[in-house]
């Protein structure tokens, strides 16, 4: 599943999604824009997801993260190696987890914007 689908899914379920091409993009907007959630991939051109997690742990630790991966179990990615508060494997279970892992995220902290690397999620009535 690519971004455009992870979207997709997201925004059919009521989510408002900021996507960026890059990781270096995103690290430039996360100062400008607040969000209530990171959805990166492992994999990105010029840094990876790992990178870009720490990158935003620096200046905005408490923000929920989800890693995607399809090298997940194959490198060992789990929240401990990453910083990410979740780790989803790429599979045909790896849309449901999503859903459930953002709704999760999101109901334990209180709503502002969303945000991703690749995908930011947020409710479209939340404040």
């Amino acid at each position: 599943m690519g971004l455009s689908a992870r979207r997709i899914v997201l925004e059919e379920l009521g989510y408002r999604i900021t996507s960026f091409s890059c990781s270096r993009e995103a690290l430039e907007q996360f100062p400008l824009h607040s969000f209530d959630l990171i959805v990166t991939d492992y994999r990105m051109p010029r840094m990876d997801g790992i990178e870009l997690i720490s990158q935003i742990r620096k200046t905005n630790p408490g923000i929920p993260i989800i890693l995607i991966s399809g090298f997940a179990d194959t490198l060992g990615l789990d929240q401990k190696s990453t910083g990410a508060d979740i780790v989803i494997q790429k599979s045909n279970h790896e849309v449901p987890n999503l859903i459930h892992s953002v709704q999760r995220l999101l109901i334990r902290k209180p709503a502002k914007k969303a945000g991703s690397a690749q995908s930011r999620a947020r409710r479209k009535n939340a404040s």
